[in-house]
């Protein structure tokens, strides 16, 4: 799986936090998204620099400072969402129906 840390500052503990913490104000939808990243660091196709956009876009989804405060009525995860959109398209090529798999069975585990 993905590493604990990365030198990007990614930390896997605090986007698993992130991630049960959020659930229900992002939705199912986006929380799959997001996890397509996640499990798109073990794909094959995954190419270091595909890892580099995966990484950067997961360290800005649990950063504490975004462009936008994630408290903020309404708008508050845009900015995330917008940039785990971008990493999407940039790593399309990882992201195979095994990596759909694993991130909508991981949501209907957080959502039960």
């Amino acid at each position: 799986m993905a590493t604990s840390t990365s030198s990007s500052g990614y930390s896997e503990k605090r986007f698993w936090s992130k991630c049960k913490r959020c659930a229900t104000k992002i939705g199912t939808e986006s929380l799959e998204k997001v996890l397509y990243l996640y499990y798109a660091l073990d794909s094959p196709q995954c190419s270091t620099k595909h890892k580099a956009t995966i990484y950067g876009a997961l360290a800005y989804v649990v950063s504490p400072i975004d462009a936008i405060p994630d408290l903020t009525p309404v708008l508050g995860y845009t900015d995330d969402l917008t940039v785990v959109a971008a990493a999407l398209v940039a790593v399309a090529t990882c992201i195979d129906k095994e990596v759909r798999g694993k991130a909508k069975s991981k949501v209907t585990e957080v959502f039960s």
